[in-house]
């Protein structure tokens, strides 16, 4: 396992330096996943479901934002750390660990999504402490590594924009542009593991891959409490259902004072936020 350093442009800024951790050669099965929220319920599941299927900390990758809604920040992320699985950057390790004074999570201003963020970003920024900023402030902006012959690449939402919202029903030229971009400091890839927008999804354009590993911490807005999580084997990606204990997850929320409409939706499996989906993708 190695990190190296390449200058990059993302959009909006100037050029900065993107940190790379690459893995090397992985075999076996490879446990993927992403937005653990702050549920720590949801967290321990995700990480007994690794262990039984003795799956090693190594072979275990998160996609980002293991701090957001939920009413657990430090203990979330101390579960991670102490677990040791690979995690990259999403836009609210970079935002929490440089305390700024939002999530940086791309909504439109005054959306729902954005209006919501004002009552759990502050929670989490008022309780971590400088150890939990330090760990969020190591963690790379893209993993690297090759499965079955094939070499993957894993960021958080894009790689032109680390907040970019990617769906299952984007156009195929902004798949063609992230690749592009991911190669121009990573090298040729043959697939990509991405987070962020919550939903779990496989789009195959031509021989290329794009993966989202989708969200532990919250429903991927399906009427059903359950949360997502991925195998990558050397037959290819499945998805998973995690069940764990959701009621309480709430409850936690709910003693915590996060009642903006997240705790409901780990029970009911729907957001408070439609509106950051596309037209096609709302119920």
């Amino acid at each position: 396992m190695r990190r190296e350093t390449r200058a990059f442009k993302r959009i909006g800024v100037t050029e900065t330096e993107i940190d790379i951790q690459d893995l090397g050669e992985l075999s076996g099965d490879v446990l993927l996943f992403g937005g653990p929220y702050s549920n720590l319920q949801a967290s321990e599941a995700l990480i007994a479901q690794a262990r039984d299927r003795c799956i090693p900390a190594d072979r275990v990758i998160c996609t980002g934002d293991v701090v957001a809604y939920g009413a657990d920040p430090v203990s979330t992320l101390g579960a991670f750390r102490d677990f040791g699985a690979p995690v990259v950057a999403g836009n609210c390790e970079k935002q929490l660990a440089s305390g700024a004074d939002d999530c940086g999570c791309g909504f439109d201003e005054n959306s729902t999504c954005d209006l919501l963020s004002r009552g759990w970003y502050p929670f989490a920024q008022a309780r971590l402490g400088e150890a939990e900023r330090a760990w969020m402030g190591n963690c790379p902006d893209l993993i690297r590594f090759t499965h079955g012959g094939r070499r993957y690449a894993v960021i958080h939402g894009g790689m032109t924009d680390i907040a970019r919202f990617i769906w299952p029903v984007s156009p195929d030229q902004v798949f063609a542009e992230e690749r592009a971009a991911i190669e121009a400091v990573a090298g040729p890839i043959d697939a990509v593991i991405a987070g962020h927008c919550g939903v779990a999804f496989h789009r195959r354009i031509g021989e290329f891959d794009w993966i989202n590993a989708g969200a532990i911490g919250l429903p991927p807005h399906d009427g059903r409490p359950e949360t997502r999580f991925a195998i990558l084997s050397e037959r290819g990606v499945i998805f998973e259902h995690l069940s764990y204990d959701h009621a309480a997850a709430a409850d936690a929320m709910r003693a915590a004072g996060l009642t903006q409409g997240y705790d409901a939706a780990l029970l009911s499996g729907v957001w408070p936020s439609e509106d950051v989906l596309p037209p096609e993708m709302r119920r």
